[in-house]
């Protein structure tokens, strides 16, 4: 089913998300020209400094590229900047955001400014997430180890 020039991701034993390689040469342009606002994210999110969870910068699901992605979690990271706030900006990431959800991805959007000046609030913005999707996953014993005290 895939056709020419796609590749696709395994995800828990069955494909997750589609990418498609014609997105691979503008997610290595836009590694390689971060804005300040992305470098300073990265700076938090890379090599699993953030609760132990693997991101990845510009990666690409469908036709859309994401500034970061965990797969671990589904959970996308946008640093917007001032294009997304015009009237057709805000339409564009509605939409966007409205086909990701639909992958089961939740995006979590953050104005460069506030990363570039209150680093430490995004911070916990994403750990709070992180942490109550931990919480979600995390599976409770079964009544009968409950009750044996297991």
């Amino acid at each position: 089913m895939s056709g020419e020039g796609e590749g696709r991701i395994k995800q828990g034993g069955r494909i997750a998300e589609r990418m498609k390689r014609k997105n691979i040469g503008k997610c290595r342009f836009l590694r390689k020209n971060q804005t300040d606002a992305e470098r300073k994210l990265w700076s938090l999110l890379r090599n699993r400094q953030l609760a132990k969870v693997k991101f990845r910068r510009q990666f690409p699901i469908d036709r859309y590229i994401l500034d970061f992605y965990s797969p671990e979690y589904k959970l996308g990271i946008e640093a917007d900047g001032g294009q997304h706030y015009s009237d057709e900006g805000e339409v564009k990431d509605e939409l966007r955001a409205g086909k990701l959800t639909g992958y089961g991805i939740q995006i979590l959007r953050f104005n460069n400014l506030d990363i570039l000046n209150n680093i430490e609030g995004v911070y916990e913005v994403i750990l709070k997430t992180i942490e109550e999707m931990k919480r979600k996953s995390t599976p409770s014993p079964s009544p009968d180890k409950r009750r044996r005290g297991l």
